[in-house]
This record gives C-alpha cells, structure tokens and sequence, in this order.
C-alpha cells in the first residue's frame, strides 16, 4: 500500500533536519532564534475516506519557508483568511500547511529535493520566481497555460509581473501573489543625530558612504551604520539586496539580452565589490558573525533597527510586515521613525535611482497527486479580496491591478515610496543559469568581506566561474 504522502513528507524532513543539523558546512547557520517557539503550523494529518482511485482527494499540501517569524504574515492569511473560505466551498477537503524550517539559502535546495519525487511533493509551492525557470527547466513544475487562460484573475495581474512566472519555453508555472521593491531604510532620529539632514534623499554611493561614516564618527559603537547582506548563509538576499542593487546602479547588468550573454567582466562588477569592500575595510558594517548568520534579516530588522542600534539598510519595504501589530517585531512608532530613500545610481547618473524587483508565486509541482484541486485552492487564494488581507498582513506590493486601488491598500505605511520605486526597477535574468550564477556572487560577495580575496580578485573569479558554469560562447566582457 502506498505510503500516506503527508507521513512520508514529514519522515523526510525530519531526515532533512537531521542531516542539515550535522553538516560541518551549515554549522554556523543556526535557523531557530531563541525567542522562536516549537509550535508549528502543520495541521493534522487525516485519514481520508473517500474510497476513489486518488488516495489524496480530500487533502492538499502546502510547502513555503517558515522560522524565526518568516512569513508570519503568510501563514495568518493562510490560517485565518484563505483556508476558512476554501472550507466553506469545500468541506471535505483538508489543507495541511507543511513549512520547511531552513534559512534563506537552503529553501530552494530542499524544495527541489521534494519535488523530485511523488511521495514528497507537496501540492502547493511557495516559489521565489527568480527560481520558477529553473525548476520549470528541471520537469519539477506543472505548466498552468490552459489553466490561467480560462480565468479572468489573469488578466488582472500587471504585465510586467506575469514575466516572473515564465519560463523560457514561453509557458506560465505559477501565479504571483506579490511583488516588491528595495531601498534604503534609515532611522530619522540616528542620521539627524550625526548630522544628516532629514528627509535623507541621496543621490550617489558618495552619499551613502559619508551618511554611514557620519553615524560611526558621531554616535560610537553601539549604533550600526549601515546593513547590507553579505554572505552565503542569507542567500538570494546577498545576490539581490545587496550586490544587484548595486550593479544594476551601474552602466553594466549581469547579462545582455540583446547578445544573449553573461557580462561576466566589467567596470560594474569591480565597483560593485569595491563598494561592499569598502564598507567592512572602514568599519561601517556590522558585525560579521551577525552578518554571515542565516538569520541575518532577523538581527536587522528584528532587533537592531527597532532597538534604535541600526543606521541604514538596504533592504526591501516587506520589512515593514515585521513592525506592525501582527508582525514578529511590532514596533508602533516606525512609522515616525523611519524614512524609505530610492536607492541612487552610482554617480546619479540617469535614471537617478534603482531598484530590483521580485515576488513570490504559487505554483503546482508537476509530482502533485492533486493538481485540480491545488488549483481551486490557488484560485481562490488569488482573489482581490483574498490577495488584499495578505498585503495588509505581509506589506508586499500586489501584482493585482485593481487591489493597489483600494483605500486600505494606499493607506499602508510607506507603500508611496515602495510602488514609485518601481518606475526604475529591475528583474533578474529569467534564464536557466540565474541560480547558479546567483550561489557564485554569494560566495564572492563573503569571500570579500571576510577579506579572503580583494575585489579584483574577486572579478577575475567571477570570469571563471560563470564560463564554467554557462560556457564560454555564452559570455562575454565590457
């Protein structure tokens, strides 16, 4: 007899946890804070009654990334909006959230490891969609085209979003439920401390640079200047927040889609590691061991920037769902505290700002054994209605048009600057490589704050290891 899929699934992560706990390479990487409880958010596994041929008729599974208060705000609107309204369309059908409690850096590994096989596959994924092309690539995820073409929500998601859930084969493998922007937190009450005008509006590295050299002159030690990812343990938020966000301020991105290659040297890439050098060789960064921690996002946005002991970060505007009444830091008065800066181009050259764009999709492993109704769950979770309590619940942008029109959703703190940031914004490359390319710039981006390569070193590396990985009539210099 077939093994009860959702039994077997939580043998296999009890296998995961097991074997993560006793990597040499992940020691470091504690994923449970302390004030982090045991309680989990799985509901029971039930038997199901129904004597058809599909075993799991009446169950659906739901996989994200859960620990230390991530996606807090997901599994409320999970728990208390979306899966009471399913029920009450279908009763008989039970919903088990299945979290995987990992760092940033390890999600998308242990998800593929389950998508791989029917027994393991969740019905419902959480997917970055810097990742939907890849694992769309490697047969994980369903193709929804039939799908989403007979559903009038599709053609209320912006256009530029949808983009985030194809893959290169043209086909749609999910159905994004937000997007978001990055910039540059700052605590109004630190900078004006040190001597910085507020409302802080920079407008080059120059600017940042002297604001951070500002707070660590005039406000001692205790205070953290400046917050950036930088390390492995954290993941895309290393790749994305932190290195894109730069280079992408520069003249040279990380791939031309005109030639349809990897820039895999140019005058971007060395600054862009110049600039994160530059903030640990002077000290303006935090410590490393919070750093390089894979709770690394907890330490800044839980604890310091509340606390009054973090300057700056470059961060995206969900951390907001952090500080409000139902988040893991609620914090009342961040509003009045702290300020949202574009984050400026290099030299301020035009445009004037930048930014990097993502988002989250939900989408079908193409190993579910319960594709139809994974879908009504999806549909029904996709919803304005639906899609609006989570944004007032995690503060992400929504890739719904007629949600960013509602009152409720304008009114939400700091939501003006985060939407206008999209004027300037960027994507990372939808092609096949992108995740491999992405674990290469983490490393780099460590290696250079621990001070194990310069940054030249580090763009001679860069060259060498992306030709490795997508081959040398694929890459080229500028």
């Amino acid at each position: 007899m077939k093994m009860n899929k959702m039994m077997f699934f939580v043998l296999c992560m009890s296998f995961l946890m097991f074997i993560t706990a006793c990597s040499e390479s992940e020691s470091n990487q504690d994923t449970s804070p302390p004030d982090e409880t045991e309680n989990q958010t799985d509901s029971e596994n039930e038997e199901s009654t129904n004597n058809n041929d599909n075993a799991n008729t009446n169950e659906i599974s739901i996989t994200f990334r859960s620990g230390g208060g991530t996606n807090q705000g997901l599994v409320n609107w999970l728990n208390d909006n979306v899966i009471p309204k399913f029920n009450e369309e279908y009763p008989d059908v039970n919903v088990n959230l299945a979290p995987l409690e990992v760092n940033e850096g390890d999600y998308f590994a242990k998800v593929a490891l389950l998508l791989q096989s029917e027994d393991t596959a969740p019905d419902i994924v959480t997917e970055d969609t810097f990742m939907v092309n890849s694992d769309a690539s490697a047969g994980y995820l369903e193709p929804l085209d039939d799908r989403v073409n007979s559903w009038d929500g599709w053609d209320n998601i912006t256009e530029s979003v949808k983009n985030g859930v194809k893959a290169e084969d043209g086909s749609i493998y999910g159905v994004p439920y937000n997007t978001d922007t990055r910039g540059l937190w700052y605590n109004k009450d630190l900078l004006a401390e040190a001597g910085i005008t507020v409302p802080w509006e920079p407008k080059s590295w120059e600017d940042i640079l002297s604001a951070a050299t500002a707070v660590k002159e005039n406000l001692g030690e205790d205070v953290t200047p400046i917050w950036m990812n930088s390390g492995k343990a954290t993941g895309e938020a290393t790749s994305m927040q932190t290195f894109e966000m730069l280079l992408y301020g520069t003249k040279d991105p990380l791939y031309d889609f005109d030639e349809e290659k990897w820039i895999v040297k140019s005058d971007g890439l060395l600054d862009s590691f110049t600039f994160i050098d530059t903030i640990y060789e002077q000290g303006l960064g935090p410590e490393l061991s919070q750093v390089l921690n894979g709770q690394g996002s907890t330490i800044a946005y839980q604890q310091l920037m509340p606390e009054g002991k973090l300057a700056i970060g470059l961060d995206g505007m969900w951390q907001t769902g952090n500080w409000h009444e139902e988040g893991s830091a609620p914090w009342p008065e961040f509003d009045e505290k702290l300020g949202f800066a574009a984050m400026p181009t290099q030299n301020g050259q035009e445009p004037g700002t930048t930014s990097m764009s993502g988002g989250w999709a939900l989408s079908i492993p193409a190993k579910s054994d319960n594709k139809d109704m994974a879908w009504e769950f999806i549909k029904m979770a996709s919803t304005p209605e639906m899609n609006l309590e989570l944004q007032l619940n995690d503060r992400n942008i929504t890739p719904f048009k007629d949600v960013s029109e509602e009152p409720e959703y304008q009114e939400m703190e700091f939501f003006d600057e985060a939407t206008s940031f999209l004027e300037n914004t960027n994507f990372r490359p939808a092609v096949d490589k992108y995740p491999n390319v992405s674990t290469v710039i983490q490393t780099l981006v460590e290696q250079v704050v621990t001070d194990a390569i310069s940054p030249e070193e580090a763009v001679e590396q860069y060259q060498t290891q992306v030709t490795d990985i997508v081959g040398e009539d694929k890459v080229m210099e500028k």
